[in-house]
């Protein structure tokens, strides 16, 4: 159940990044580590059973995305 609610959670922030980062055209090397490095890091911490610290990661990524996606 647990992965379950990370694999959903993971999709909603980033794709809510994907499209912050395409709206806003940023540097080739943001979009690289958005798109990237950080669901192969959050993917990778999954998969070696360290989901207590893959969620407190990926809820810190989703509330700086969110914070960044109401900057005007």
């Amino acid at each position: 159940m647990l992965n379950f609610i990370f694999t959903i959670m993971m999709a909603v922030v980033f794709g809510r990044l994907l499209a912050f980062s395409v709206r806003f055209a940023w540097g080739i090397g943001r979009v690289l580590v958005t798109l990237l490095f950080m669901p192969l890091l959050l993917i990778g911490l999954a998969v070696r059973g360290l989901m207590y610290i893959a969620i407190p990661v990926l809820i810190l990524v989703g509330i700086s995305g969110l914070l960044g996606t109401s900057r005007q």
